[in-house]
């Protein structure tokens, strides 16, 4: 891995539009996309596929070492990831496999599996990293470092838009718990806790529109020389 080679890391829970953003910069910058986030998803895909237990932390850290994954980025569409060569893109985003992934990345064996394979995603001329501990632990020396955050009702009201869900309905309030629990379980982890790095910009997308966060990062790479 090069010193030399510049990161941005965008950390924070889930609904906050990491994803959105670290698409948005990557392609301004063309610079190289991390989902860090979707490697421990497509793990957890992978031992509900095989039957494995999500607290079978020996098997599931095998799953980790040996993750047959490949990203791509398709023009006007995003980046499609595949499993084993299985198109698993929208597979991963279901709410049930984000459940999952929130228990398999505490497990400490899971995370030092992924952790170097992570890293090697910073090649030239750079690399834009979306997780929840990209600031923190996987790149802790990177000259940028994002944290976003919004209010949990917020991030339920857009997830629930994705899904087409009314808010007044059992199934909103099921997706509102489900956040709160995540957060506490993610911030409550020994392991790598989500928090944001001392020296992380924290930006609230609460009442921010994509275009709105997307200008604000790019003044913040600028101002710090990485374009």
């Amino acid at each position: 891995m090069s010193v030399e080679t510049p990161v941005v890391a965008v950390d924070g829970p889930s609904g906050v539009g990491k994803g959105t953003l670290a698409l948005s910069l990557s392609a301004h910058l063309r610079w190289h996309l991390l989902d860090s986030g979707a490697l421990y998803r497509l793990v957890a895909l992978s031992a509900m596929r095989q039957r494995t237990a999500l607290d079978d932390e020996t098997t599931l850290a095998g799953i980790a070492r040996t993750l047959p994954v490949a990203f791509s980025v398709q023009p006007g569409q995003g980046v499609r990831i595949d499993l084993a060569g299985d198109d698993v893109t929208r597979a991963i985003r279901e709410e049930h496999v984000g459940d999952a992934a929130s228990r398999v990345a505490a497990l400490p064996a899971v995370r030092a599996n992924l952790l170097e394979r992570q890293r090697d995603f910073r090649t030239a001329p750079g690399l834009v990293a979306d997780g929840r501990d990209m600031g923190t632990v996987v790149f802790p020396h990177a000259p940028l470092k994002l944290f976003l955050t919004a209010s949990a009702e917020v991030r339920a009201r857009r997830r629930a838009a994705q899904l087409s869900v009314p808010e007044n309905s059992a199934t909103f309030e099921k997706i509102y718990s489900d956040i709160i629990s995540r957060d506490q379980r993610d911030a409550s982890r020994t392991t790598a806790p989500l928090k944001p790095a001392d020296d992380a910009v924290i930006l609230d997308t609460s009442e921010l529109g994509i275009d709105q966060v997307l200008r604000q990062a790019i003044t913040l790479i600028v101002d710090r020389g990485l374009q």
